[in-house]
C-alpha cells in the first residue's frame, strides 16, 4: 500500500489534497443547523472551561494553607485536562477552537469564512462572561476578595515578560491547532511500516 502511495505522490507531486480556502462571506452557512449547532457547542465549551478553571484558581488562592487544595500543579491539571476533554468532545461538531485566538488564526489562513469566525468570537466570549458569571453566583465572596481569579504578575517578573509569555503561549496553542488540523498529517501517518503490515493482513 505504501508503494502505491508513493506512486500517486511521485505522479501529483503531493500525497495529500489541501482542501480549498473557505469564502470569505459564506452567506449558505446562515440558513444551516449545523452552524447553529457549532455555536451551541463553542459557547457551552466555553462556559465550562472557564467556570473550572477560574472556579479551581479561587478555590486555590482561597486555601490559607499552602498545602490544602489543589495547589499550582492541580490549576496546570485544571486547565490542560478541561481544554483536553472539550476539544475532544467537540472537534467534529464545530473544530473545536474554544479561544478566539485559534479562531482568527484559522479564519486568516482561510479555514473557516468571516461569518463563522465572528459568529465563534461571539459565543465564545459570551460563553466565557456566562462560565464566570457563574463562579460569582457561587462563590461570590470569595470571587470579590480575590480579585475573580484574575491572572496577576509574579513577584520579580515586569509586565513585558508577562506579556511575552502570553504572547508565546499563544502562539504554541494556535500552531498546535493548525498541525492537528494539516492535511500533511494524514500523508505522513500513511507511512508509517505498521499501516502498510496492517494493511497486508
Amino acid at each position: 500500500m505504501s508503494k502505491e502511495v508513493s506512486e500517486v505522490g511521485q505522479t501529483h507531486g503531493k500525497d495529500y489534497v489541501d482542501p480549498p480556502p473557505a469564502p470569505l462571506l459564506d452567506l449558505g452557512e446562515l440558513k444551516l443547523w449545523s452552524f447553529y449547532r457549532a455555536l451551541i457547542a463553542e459557547f457551552i465549551a466555553t462556559l465550562l472551561f472557564l467556570y473550572v478553571t477560574v472556579a479551581t484558581v479561587i478555590g486555590h488562592k482561597s486555601n490559607k494553607d499552602p498545602c490544602d487544595g489543589v495547589g499550582l500543579l492541580g490549576i496546570a491539571w485544571a486547565f490542560g485536562g478541561m481544554i483536553f476533554i472539550l476539544v475532544y468532545c467537540t472537534a467534529g461538531i464545530s473544530g473545536g477552537h474554544i479561544n478566539p485566538a485559534v479562531t482568527f488564526g484559522l479564519f486568516l489562513a482561510r479555514k473557516v469564512s468571516l461569518i463563522r469566525a465572528v459568529a465563534y468570537m461571539v459565543a465564545q466570549c459570551l460563553g466565557a462572561i456566562c462560565g464566570v458569571g457563574l463562579v460569582k453566583a457561587f462563590m461570590k465572596k470569595n470571587y470579590n476578595s480575590l480579585g475573580g481569579g484574575a491572572n496577576t504578575v509574579a513577584m520579580g517578573y515586569n509586565t513585558g515578560t508577562a506579556l511575552g509569555a502570553e504572547i508565546i503561549g499563544t502562539f504554541v496553542l494556535v500552531y498546535t491547532v493548525f498541525s492537528a488540523t494539516d492535511p500533511k498529517r494524514s500523508a505522513r501517518d500513511s507511512h508509517v511500516p505498521v499501516s502498510s503490515t496492517t494493511s497486508k493482513l
